[in-house]
């Protein structure tokens, strides 16, 4: 059975998730399905891609499949995790993609979400990125990407408490472009894509890469990306990271330190 479903009508694509059984969890199988169809979308010289989820669910995403993470002892995030490359795929993809969100974001799917070019949501969504729930020690180029979406003070509370960010409050910061009702979400999100469809896809693909390029220009002394890994590698040798992931498949709550 398809986790993902693919489909181009006038050269507006969608690939929408469809695994709801496991909350549309990000796992390996899931992520295949999303890059194939994202290389379809560039082989079809779709002009846009709508990225959602093929039914109006509680949660939009659960995120990274737990499940698929190493349990101690080694990096959880590394760059050739399937999310990294999935998330690398959509940030070099050559057209727009819109997120339409419907329902919670949690843990990597907050991230797949914040990659998009745009994201559309209405009055259900809500947001949480949870490594602190884990223990985990999430990755730069993660943290980067929110950097750039929201404010400082919001990443902070969003990376220390784990919690939800609302529908108000995620239009406030800028977690979404627009914030509509139910009823209205799916056609107002095919209408901007449609607009896009409109315009130059010469002048929207040059622009995304440049503006991608721009946002990836910060540069790192080797000192200071060796203290990066250095700190990340504290986490995921230490003991709360065990706990966390051991905590989630027994579904209890765990103990840290």
């Amino acid at each position: 059975m398809s986790l993902v479903q693919a489909e181009i009508r006038n050269r507006i694509g969608t690939i929408a998730m469809s695994n709801y059984k496991k909350r549309n969890a990000l796992g390996t199988g899931m992520i295949a399905e999303m890059l194939k169809a994202l290389k379809h979308m560039e082989a079809k010289k779709a002009k846009v891609v709508v990225l959602r989820t093929s039914e109006n669910n509680p949660v939009w995403s659960a995120g990274h499949d737990i499940s698929e993470l190493p349990k101690a002892n080694q990096d959880p995030l590394p760059y050739n995790d399937p999310l990294e490359q999935l998330l690398r795929a959509i940030r070099h993809h050559p057209w727009p993609i819109i997120g339409m969100i419907h329902g919670s974001v949690w843990g990597g799917a907050c991230d797949l979400a914040m990659n998009c070019d745009m994201l559309i949501a209405d009055e259900t969504c809500a947001f949480a990125v949870t490594p602190a729930k884990l223990g985990l020690p999430y990755n730069s180029s993660g943290i980067q990407n929110f950097l750039s979406r929201v404010p400082i003070n919001i990443v902070r509370e969003m990376f220390f408490t784990a919690d939800l960010i609302d529908a108000e409050r995620a239009l406030n910061f800028g977690l979404v472009n627009r914030l509509v009702s139910q009823e209205e979400l799916e056609s107002t999100t095919y209408q901007i894509a449609k607009t896009i469809c409109s315009r130059s896809a010469q002048s929207n693909m040059a622009f995304k890469e440049q503006a991608r390029i721009l946002l990836e220009a910060s540069s790192l002394s080797p000192e200071t990306f060796e203290r990066i890994q250095q700190l990340r590698q504290d986490v995921y040798f230490g003991k709360d990271y065990n706990e966390g992931v051991e905590a989630f498949l027994e579904k209890r709550k765990p103990v840290f330190a």
